[in-house]
This record gives C-alpha cells, sequence and structure tokens, in this order.
C-alpha cells in the first residue's frame, strides 16, 4: 500500500512549490511531483533567468551612454554566449535554493511525470519507475507552455519559443517578434538593446494592449525612438524558414501584405495550459479551453481537487500563483480541521502587472477606459517623469504615473505607470488597493525625498487639481 499524504502538489513551478512549503509549515505531511525543474518554468526558464537577461542588457544600453553621465567607455562589446552563461547561473542558483527549501519543510519530492488516477491517486512515472502516490488533498499545479503558430511551429533554430530565445544558438540580426505583451516585448527590448535590428508584430490596435492607452501609446513613441520597427493591427500572414533566416507575410492595417526577410522570429502569441494527459478528463473536472475552473479558494468542482496557477484562469502571472498557493494550502489545512488558518478569496482586482522591457511597465487595477466601462465616474491624475528630480538626476526622465479614482468615493481603482524602477514602486498602490484606500490616504501619506516614488503622490495630487511641480 502506498504512502498517505494530508496534500501531493502536482508540479512544482511559483505555485506549486510554495503551496508545498505553506502546507508543511501547518503541518501538513505534503508531497511535489516535478518532471523537469523544481521551480518551473518561471525560475528555470522564464522570470528570473529573462531579468538576469535584461539586466545584462540595461547595463550594456548605459555603457554606450556613458558621456551622457559624465563618464567615458571604449571598446564596448557584448558576449551573448557570456550574457546567457550568467542569466542560467541565476536560475540554477536559485532551482538549488527551491532544492534546499523542499529538504528544509521535510517535503518529499517525486521526480517523474504525473497522472491522477482516481480520487486522491497520483501515478508517477519517473526516476523510481512507476509508482502510485495517495492523499487526502491534490493541487494541480501544472502551468503551460508557448502556444506555436499553426502554420510554422517553432523549430528552435530559426523561429523561437521564449525558451528558445534565453538561450539562442547565435545572436540575431534582423529579429521579427509576433506579439506584443510582455514576454514579446521583454525579448524585444532584450535584443534591440543588445544590437539587433528588431521588428515587433501585433494584431490588436496597439502594443501591450492589455495596459492603459496612455501606457501604450508611450511606449510605443519610446521603441520607435529606440530603433524598433512596431506595427499595429498586423498579423502574420506566412512564415517560411531557410537555413540563413525567416521570410515573413504581414498582413498591415491598412489590408496590404507586405514581405520581409529576417534572421529569426519569436513567437510570442501566448500560452497553452498544460492540462493534456494528467487525467482530468476520467475524474470530471471542469475546463475552459483547457483551463481548469476553480472557485476563489482555488477549489475544483471535485472535492480534493484543487488548481492553482496558469493551469487555471487568467491572469497568467508566477506571483498570481504563489498567492493561489497559500490560499489552497490554508484552505486545505481548515478542510483537515485546522482551526487557526482563515483563507481569504482570490481577488483578481489587486494583482499588479510587470513587464520590464526598456522602459518598465506597471500596474494594478482598472484601466481608464475599463473604470469608465464599468460605470464609475473618474478622477484620473497623471504626472511625468521630467517633473520629479531623482528621475532627472538618474537620467530617467521620460516616463509618467497615472492613477483613476472613483469620483463619488474617492477609492484607488487603478494605477498604472512607464519609467524607470516603476516595477518597484507598483507594489505601494497594491498594498493601498487591497487596504482600500482613498484618495486622501494617498494625500497625507509622505513621500521620501528625493525618490521617484513622489511622482506617485503627485499623480493623486494631479487627479484633485493639486499638483505640486507641475
Amino acid at each position: 500500500m502506498s504512502e498517505m499524504y494530508d496534500l501531493i502538489v502536482l508540479g512544482s513551478g511559483p505555485g506549486g512549490y510554495v503551496a508545498a512549503i505553506r502546507a508543511a509549515q501547518l503541518g501538513l505531511k505534503t508531497a511535489i511531483v516535478e518532471r523537469e525543474n523544481l521551480g518551473g518554468i518561471c525560475l528555470n526558464w522564464g522570470c528570473i533567468p529573462t531579468k538576469a537577461l535584461l539586466r545584462s542588457a540595461e547595463i550594456y544600453h548605459y555603457m554606450q551612454h556613458a558621456s551622457a553621465y559624465g563618464l567615458a567607455a571604449e571598446k564596448i562589446s557584448a558576449d551573448i554566449e557570456a550574457v546567457v552563461k550568467r542569466s542560467r547561473g541565476v536560475a540554477k542558483q536559485l532551482n538549488q535554493g527551491v532544492t534546499h527549501l523542499m529538504k528544509k519543510n521535510k517535503i518529499a519530492v517525486h521526480m517523474g511525470v504525473g497522472t491522477l488516477k482516481g480520487k486522491g491517486q497520483l501515478e508517477v512515472t519517473g526516476e523510481k519507475g512507476m509508482e502510485t502516490l495517495s492523499a487526502r488533498h491534490i493541487i494541480i499545479a501544472t502551468g503551460a507552455r508557448a502556444r506555436d503558430l499553426p502554420f510554422a511551429p517553432a523549430d528552435g533554430k530559426r523561429i523561437w519559443t521564449y525558451r528558445h530565445a534565453m538561450t539562442p544558438p547565435e545572436m540575431p540580426s534582423k529579429l521579427l517578434v509576433i506579439g506584443s505583451g510582455a514576454i514579446g516585448i521583454e525579448f524585444a527590448s532584450f535584443y534591440n538593446d543588445m544590437g539587433a535590428d528588431v521588428t515587433v508584430v501585433e494584431m490588436m490596435d496597439r502594443v501591450v494592449p492589455v495596459e492603459d492607452a496612455d501606457v501604450s501609446a508611450f511606449l510605443e513613441k519610446a521603441l520607435t525612438k529606440q530603433g524598433m520597427t512596431i506595427m499595429t493591427g498586423a498579423g502574420v500572414e506566412e512564415l517560411k524558414t531557410s537555413a540563413t533566416g525567416v521570410s515573413a507575410k504581414i498582413k498591415g492595417k491598412d489590408g496590404k501584405i507586405v514581405s520581409g526577410e529576417y534572421s529569426h522570429c519569436i513567437v510570442a502569441v501566448g500560452i497553452v495550459p498544460n492540462s493534456e494527459n494528467i487525467g482530468l478528463e476520467a475524474l470530471g473536472i471542469e475546463q475552459v479551453k483547457g483551463h481548469i475552473k476553480t472557485d476563489g479558494l482555488c477549489r475544483t468542482n471535485v472535492e480534493g481537487i484543487w488548481a492553482i496557477g496558469d493551469i487555471t484562469a487568467p491572469p497568467w502571472l508566477a506571483h498570481k500563483a504563489s498567492h493561489e498557493g497559500v490560499i489552497a494550502a490554508e484552505a486545505i489545512a481548515q478542510a483537515l480541521g485546522n482551526k487557526d488558518v482563515h483563507p481569504h478569496a482570490m481577488d483578481v482586482r489587486n494583482i499588479p502587472g510587470c513587464t520590464y522591457c526598456h522602459p518598465q511597465i506597471a500596474s494594478v487595477g482598472l484601466t481608464e477606459a475599463k473604470a469608465k466601462e464599468a460605470g464609475y465616474k473618474v478622477k484620473v491624475g497623471t504626472f511625468p517623469f521630467i517633473g520629479n528630480g531623482k528621475a532627472i538626476a538618474l537620467g530617467e526622465a521620460e516616463g509618467f504615473i497615472k492613477t483613476v479614482f472613483d469620483e463619488a468615493t474617492g477609492e484607488l481603482l487603478g494605477a498604472h505607470m512607464i519609467g524607470a524602477e516603476v516595477t518597484e514602486m507598483i507594489q505601494g498602490f497594491t498594498i493601498g488597493k487591497t487596504l482600500e484606500t482613498t484618495e486622501a490616504e494617498l494625500m497625507h501619506t509622505v513621500f521620501p525625498h528625493p525618490t521617484i516614488s513622489e511622482s506617485m503622490h503627485e499623480s493623486v495630487l494631479a487627479a484633485y487639481g493639486r499638483a505640486l511641480h507641475i
């Protein structure tokens, strides 16, 4: 008879391993099943290594513009192999960190492919052959993978997904990026800074289409100024590869088809949930386009089966998955009799989003347009970085912060930023939204000087006609 666990987590990404740790903290006998690398895609092939790449590109950019800071740097060059090697080293270090956390929290790790075989039963095929694990509860955290173009699947040579783009066989000279969501724009920004000639094609009418329209417009101007070609309202009709490059036919917003030649192409057109062949159908677990349907506490329609992260509904973000992992672990502990935990349902309106392009983008809550669509009468404040002393001193005066308030109550509905360090600052507004802050509390908050964060204060003041520095 197989060993009985309180909880088995299928998948060890930022949702899965955090769920396992929280469950172990609560005294649950916990196991985790992983088919590839502890830490999942985010840690090994996503969030973390891409930020290492982007950091290298950022420093290279500053070196090229050293004279703007009164400095001189000669014979500057970039070694793409060394840049990638550093990125992989960062990922390896964090993978080892997760391995340590599993041991520290006495979580049993089973490396292999897991398949649900019935309520509370999980079959694992891996390093130990085939074994069947049993648990009172199971969390599915299998994540997602890059979506291929049906007419031109990624080959890793000329057509890349994000994974290929992180360990390129060579430096692109002329790069086509299809899709301008966070992944597409981050890689476009990286390779542009590293010296490639970059073209971005986006089928929607603006880049980063989930962001506020003002942020999209500002980013398009910034990327164009950096030398990128941006094509919005456009679609790739055909891709053909050869030994030396990629030929593309792109239909523009005017309906005309133009042909282009590129050395490489990155496809960033969304994700596909890893929901196939894991036993969902046999248990009758409800899905929507392959994504598992859950309630606010991450429960599926089948008792004892839970789901978190990219396998569930959007937003598909690592920090959302981690928070869901905590929610699910606490809800499971509560179901098993722990009266000291009080899980709160996820509120997706308070989940921030960050894009680490150059300039950075960060946001939380409703855009101005979405707030109006929802029936709010809004007050909107915008403050440009050119009015902020720290931003000017840093040589990073391009950017702005925009806040959206409910005119009737003063509730902070949304905040939207573009510019230097905004991915670090957005958490201030995220905390404000979680605490149901109004404009009054934000106005009464003292922001440190000199910091770029003062622009947050000014944007709130601007919404009510009280901005001080513009």
